[in-house]
C-alpha cells in the first residue's frame, strides 16, 4: 500500500486565513507522514458541489470559516453517509452546542479521551483557553465556588482581530494599544463561563497590543474569598495537581511555574515569550496575608494566541480525534 492511501485525508475548509494557515504549515511539518491535505480550487470556493465531494472522500474537515459558513458545511457534512468526515471547527459556532466536544484536552482527566471519539469537535476561543485554564483546577479543587464574581482581563497580539486589524497595525495606523469589548458581551463569554463551571457570567476585558503574536489572560482574586483561604503554595499546587492528571497522548503543552521560576522575582512577563510556539505557561503572582490583610493572587496564562489559542489547538485536536496520538 502506498504512502498516500495509508494516511489520513484532512481538508482545510478556510486554508488561506491566519488560522488556516497556521493549521497547514503544522501538519505539512509535523505530520507529513500520517496526513495528506487535501485543497480546494480556488475557483470552486463557493461551489457547493466541488465542496461536498471534497468532504466525501477525506477523514477530516477543519473549519477556518465565519459562523454562518462554518454552519453551511457543518450541515454538509451531517447529509453525507455516515455523517461524513470528523469535523474541528476553529469558528464560534458550535462551542457550546449540544452534540460537540470542547477541544480542550487538557480540561480534565478525561477530555483527550473524549476529543478521541468524537466526530464534532469545536476548538476553543484563544482568550477562554488561558482563562480555563486558570480557573478550572480551582473551581475543581473547591477553592473557587460556581457563583463567585470574577474579572478577566487579557492582552494579545494583533493577528487574533482578523485581517483588517492585522492590516491597521502592520500600516502603522492603529493604536499601540486598545481596550475593546466594552459593551461586555464578547462572543467567547459563553464558552468561558460554561467550561470554567461557573454559574456567574465573569466580567471579561480584552485588549489588543502593538505586537503580532502572543497573549496575557489574567484574574485577580482575594486569597481571603476563596474557600479556606488557601495560600499562594495552596493555588499553585491546585492547578499543578490538575494537569498532572491530564493524558493528551504527547508532549504536554500546559506547564505550570514552580514557585521557583524566574518571573515570580522581578514581578513582570512579557506577553511575547511563548510566540511561535503551541505551549501555554500558567502562574500564581501575589503576596500572602497577615492580620486583616487575607493576601493576594493573581492568576496569569501566557501563550501564543495563533498557537494553543488557535492553530496549535487544532492540530493537537485533530491528531486526538484522528488516532495519530
Amino acid at each position: 500500500m502506498s504512502q498516500s492511501q495509508t494516511r489520513k485525508r484532512v481538508f482545510i475548509d478556510g486554508e488561506a486565513g491566519t488560522t488556516g494557515l497556521g493549521i497547514r504549515n503544522r501538519l505539512s511539518t509535523e505530520a507529513a507522514d500520517t496526513i495528506e491535505l487535501v485543497s480546494i480550487a480556488d475557483a470552486d470556493r463557493k461551489n457547493v458541489d466541488a465542496k461536498r465531494e471534497i468532504l466525501a472522500s477525506v477523514d477530516a474537515v477543519v473549519l477556518c470559516l465565519p459562523d454562518a459558513a462554518a454552519r453551511e458545511t457543518v450541515a454538509l457534512c451531517d447529509a453525507l453517509d455516515g455523517g461524513g468526515p470528523i469535523i474541528v471547527d476553529a469558528s464560534t459556532a458550535h462551542r457550546v452546542a449540544d452534540g460537540w466536544t470542547y477541544g480542550f484536552a487538557e480540561l480534565s482527566a478525561d477530555q483527550a479521551t473524549a476529543i478521541r471519539g468524537s466526530r464534532r469537535i469545536a476548538n476553543p476561543g484563544c482568550y477562554p483557553t488561558g482563562a480555563i485554564a486558570l480557573i478550572r483546577p480551582l473551581v475543581d479543587a473547591r477553592l473557587i465556588s460556581t457563583d463567585m464574581a470574577l474579572t478577566v482581563n487579557a492582552v494579545s497580539g494583533y493577528t487574533g482581530g482578523g485581517r483588517q486589524m492585522i492590516e491597521a497595525y502592520e500600516a502603522r495606523s492603529a493604536p499601540a494599544f486598545q481596550l475593546y469589548g466594552l459593551g461586555l458581551t464578547h462572543k467567547h463569554l459563553p464558552e468561558l463561563k460554561t467550561f470554567s463551571r461557573l454559574t456567574t457570567m465573569p466580567i471579561f476585558v480584552p485588549s489588543v497590543g502593538n505586537f503580532p503574536q502572543g497573549m496575557l489572560v489574567s484574574v485577580p482574586l482575594h486569597l481571603s474569598a476563596l474557600a479556606g483561604q488557601p495560600s499562594l503554595a495552596d493555588v499553585r499546587q491546585a492547578l499543578r495537581g490538575h494537569y498532572e492528571t491530564a493524558d493528551v497522548g504527547g508532549e504536554p503543552l500546559i506547564q505550570v511555574a514552580n514557585d521557583h521560576h524566574a518571573a515570580y522575582g522581578d514581578g513582570r512577563l512579557s506577553a511575547e515569550e511563548l510566540a511561535r510556539t503551541d505551549k501555554l505557561q500558567l502562574f500564581a503572582f501575589g503576596r500572602e496575608g497577615s492580620g486583616n490583610d487575607g493576601g493576594q493572587c493573581v492568576l496569569v496564562a501566557r501563550l501564543d494566541n495563533l498557537g494553543k489559542g488557535a492553530s496549535g489547538a487544532a492540530v493537537q485536536n485533530l491528531k486526538l480525534a484522528l488516532g495519530l496520538v
